[in-house]
């Protein structure tokens, strides 16, 4: 039997391809030693071991002699042929023509810095034209107000100041100044009010936290901050969390029916 090679299917003896992959199977002899069936390309035989490497390989084919007569080599073919001709000094100028020369390398001019010229003085002073004397210097008395007025040449800053006009009683109300938020409404244990409006007549119908008036920079507004009865700006609905910029003369009404109301004042 022949096993395969590739799918070590075993074949038949003498197969020349394998039955099952096609794939072509490697011939066999006989082992010198103890005559078993080897491939003819295996170095050792499996039956007996013996080493087939062993056996002399065929003689090779005698190398001839060389015979009486030298072969030529290359340096003496090239020493037997003739010297070749002279080199015509004509015919290599005329393959080599005469080379055009290059331009002259121009160097140029250094570059020489200009000075600015000179920037005249007006009225600039001389020994013929002495120069003018300086006007004096205006001393201002220093600003004090710790008097209690200011003294004259000097602007007094206007600072703004916003109010409120109860229109009901005619009572102003000053808003206090470097608050950020003026808290309206009446006492209570969460929000405490700058203004506080429970003195006011029909003051029943204000919320405790009512409103707020929001200050930044020079401009106010006022923003109803989910009161009861609502807050009215010009006899409008003011939405619960929405703000609007108050200036002056604007009407603002604290729940409904126009009866607690001031008017916004900037003086």
């Amino acid at each position: 039997m022949i096993s395969c090679p590739n799918c070590n299917h075993q074949n038949p003896a003498g197969a020349v391809q394998c039955e099952s992959c096609f794939t072509p199977l490697p011939t066999l002899s006989s082992c010198p030693n103890c005559g078993a069936s080897i491939q003819s390309d295996a170095s050792f035989c499996g039956q007996c071991g013996f080493n087939l490497q062993t056996i002399a390989a065929p003689a090779s084919t005698p190398v001839s002699a060389p015979s009486s007569t030298p072969a030529s080599t290359p340096v003496a073919a090239a020493a037997s042929a003739p010297p070749p001709p002279p080199l015509d000094p004509d015919a290599i100028a005329a393959a080599f023509p005469d080379l055009i020369p290059p331009d002259p390398i121009i160097i140029p001019e250094p570059i020489v810095a200009v000075p600015p010229p000179p920037v005249p003085v007006a009225n600039a002073p001389s020994e013929a034209s002495p120069a003018a004397p300086l006007p004096p210097v205006e001393v201002r008395p220093t600003l004090n107000l710790s008097q209690g007025r200011v003294p004259e040449g000097h602007t007094q800053l206007q600072m703004q100041t916003a109010k409120l006009l109860h229109l009901q009683t005619n009572v102003v109300i000053e808003l206090p100044q470097g608050v950020p938020v003026v808290h309206i409404g009446k006492p209570n244990d969460r929000i405490p009010p700058d203004i506080d409006v429970s003195g006011f007549p029909n003051s029943e119908i204000v919320s405790r936290i009512h409103a707020d008036i929001r200050v930044e920079g020079d401009v106010y507004f006022v923003e109803d901050v989910g009161s009861s009865n609502g807050t009215y700006v010009n006899n409008s609905p003011l939405p619960v969390g929405s703000r609007y910029r108050l200036r002056p003369g604007d009407r603002v009404s604290l729940g409904k029916g126009d009866k607690v109301t001031f008017l916004f004042q900037l003086t």
